[in-house]
């Protein structure tokens, strides 16, 4: 997919995973200069390699979008290092893993405190310090914030995750409205199940693949760089028209 992007300052958290990633590419290709936030200096680094290799521009920020100094500060050093921002993706999450799976009324405290701190309270730190900065520049901008179908079409023992990432869908509506007049759109992607490299190396077994066919009426995997695709056209002019939506990528899941 090509869309022109030069001269755009993209930042995108959780920029180290693999959906991260594959945005952070995505965008590099066409022609954005790419900030990757995330927790893990290594991993940030090695995406941010990758894109210089192949010609791009991009810096590796650490950050932890639970915090709100954390946040002002990855927008700070973008705006530092590339002069602007034009495009934020809110991609950062993270879920309780199977052994954490609980019933409500016996869900770990510590971790809905966490989940609700990253996948929802962090889309808010971060977009604050953003949306100021566009204000600022006064070109208007886009902000991308990244749900999951769980939100939609909750899923037993995730209560923690359904509840933040259906926060998430309201906050981009509220977003959407409110920052019309900045020329700011706000959109979400809802990904379903996303196919990466480490599932395909460690455990996606024909079962597993048999049971995901059965949820979706395409009958296909879905991979980090459908949505790169999607966010990529989200962030471009072709999106001019089209703000406070949500675009749910799930192979017909939902």
């Amino acid at each position: 997919m090509k869309v022109d992007l030069k001269g755009k300052v993209v930042i995108i958290t959780g920029g180290g995973g693999a959906i991260g990633s594959a945005m952070a590419r995505q965008f590099s290709q066409n022609g954005a200069k790419v900030v990757v936030a995330g927790r893990t200096a290594a991993t940030l680094d090695a995406v941010v390699e990758d894109i210089k290799s192949k010609g791009g521009e991009a810096l590796s920020v650490v950050t932890d979008v639970s915090d709100k100094k954390s946040a002002a500060q990855m927008v700070a050093e973008t705006v530092r290092r590339f002069g602007r921002l034009d495009v934020l993706v809110n991609n950062a999450g993270i879920n309780g893993g199977p052994q954490y799976r609980k019933p409500i009324h016996e869900y770990d405290d510590d971790l809905w405190e966490r989940i609700i701190s990253i996948d929802l309270n962090g889309v808010y730190y971060c977009s604050k310090p953003a949306i100021h900065q566009m204000i600022s520049q006064g070109q208007g901008g886009s902000i991308i914030n990244i749900g999951s179908i769980v939100g939609l079409t909750p899923l037993r023992l995730q209560c923690a995750f359904t509840a933040a990432k259906a926060g998430v869908f309201n906050l981009t509506k509220a977003m959407a409205l409110e920052l019309a007049e900045h020329n700011i759109r706000v959109n979400a992607i809802t990904p379903g199940w996303i196919v990466t490299k480490r599932q395909l190396e460690l455990w996606l077994t024909p079962e597993a693949d048999a049971e995901r066919n059965a949820r979706q009426s395409l009958k296909r995997r879905i991979y980090p760089e459908d949505i790169a695709k999607l966010a990529l056209f989200l962030a471009s002019e072709d999106a001019s028209a089209i703000t406070a939506q949500n675009y749910i990528a799930d192979g017909g899941w939902v």
